[in-house]
């Protein structure tokens, strides 16, 4: 076989042309820190890396989807504890306005509290975080009283499975993000503050005013009621961030044990082949011959 000048050159060139595609190709993943930048170079790495890219990113949905629960139930069980506090203040009246050592007048003070609180009530049932109402089921847009001083002739109506504001909070679990309203802001629970103002105001009609007491009681009842079932459910909410935590940590680990380049391997590569490219110039440069240019010098 006839070996010629340009076979030789050709070869060297060659030579050095992959020589510089290794160098290049250690130079990305160092800048880069990635095994591989094009899905050619490796489509195992790169199907694996979707895969795991997605679940990270699933992951992290859910994670904001949790931020969205706990502002839900945090402001509405902020809502209902001071929702309680008004409906003890109611009670503390009753039991007081009950003695009958209070005169009409101090009666009549006692109504107009009364009245306050339940107006301060109805503020409290149509709260609204982040503009949307709390206490309104799945309405979120509409408050659920219109007008705070006819608070007992609007009825909610009952609690129903359509009401739920559910949201996901893992794959396949979606969480009660809300309080049903029906169970806590009734009618009958304006009815009976107002019947109690008017009882207070001399309405025979409206039965005695100890009467009263148990009924507030029944209300109260309610709404620590829900405020239990709330925290149930915040509860589990805190065991699913911590689960979806470690998740995350896990796809993540395995994201990067796929798709990162191990960095010491990666410049000792570099420069072994940095030494190799140097050689391969060097035996090049003594393998083609002088040309009749380099005589005429």
């Amino acid at each position: 076989m006839r070996v010629t000048q340009s076979m030789l050159s050709n070869h060297m060139l060659r030579n050095l042309s992959n020589s510089y595609a290794e160098m290049g190709k250690y130079q990305d993943q160092l800048s880069t820190g990635k095994k591989i930048t094009r899905p050619s170079q490796d489509p195992v790495v790169a199907m694996k890396g979707i895969n795991y890219r997605q679940q990270v990113t699933e992951v992290e949905q859910f994670q904001r989807n949790i931020g969205e629960v706990h502002n839900w139930m945090d402001n509405s069980d902020a809502a209902l504890d001071k929702a309680t506090q008004a409906m003890q203040r109611v009670r503390e009246l009753t039991v007081q306005a009950s003695n009958d050592t209070y005169d009409e007048g101090q009666r009549e003070n006692v109504a107009k509290e009364i009245r306050q609180l339940k107006e301060h009530i109805g503020t409290i049932a149509n709260t609204k975080v982040n503009d949307k109402h709390l206490f309104n089921g799945g309405d979120t847009t509409n408050p659920p009283f219109e007008d705070i001083l006819a608070l007992e002739e609007t009825d909610l109506g009952p609690a129903t499975e359509a009401d739920e504001v559910r949201i996901e909070v893992s794959s396949g679990v979606k969480l009660q993000a809300n309080v049903l309203p029906g169970r806590v802001f009734n009618q009958d629970l304006f009815k009976d503050l107002e019947a109690f103002a008017q009882a207070l105001e001399g309405d025979a009609s409206k039965g005695k005013l100890g009467d009263y007491l148990g009924k507030f009681d029944d209300h109260i009842g309610n709404i620590v009621n829900e405020r239990a079932d709330l925290g149930a459910r915040m509860n589990r909410v805190e065991l699913i961030e911590d689960r979806l935590e470690t998740q995350k940590v896990s796809a993540t680990k395995m994201m990067s044990d796929n798709e990162d380049a191990d960095i010491e391997k990666v410049i000792t590569n570099l420069k072994t082949q940095e030494s190799v490219h140097r050689a391969a110039m060097g035996v090049g440069a003594r393998i083609i011959q002088p040309t009749l240019m380099d005589f005429l010098r």
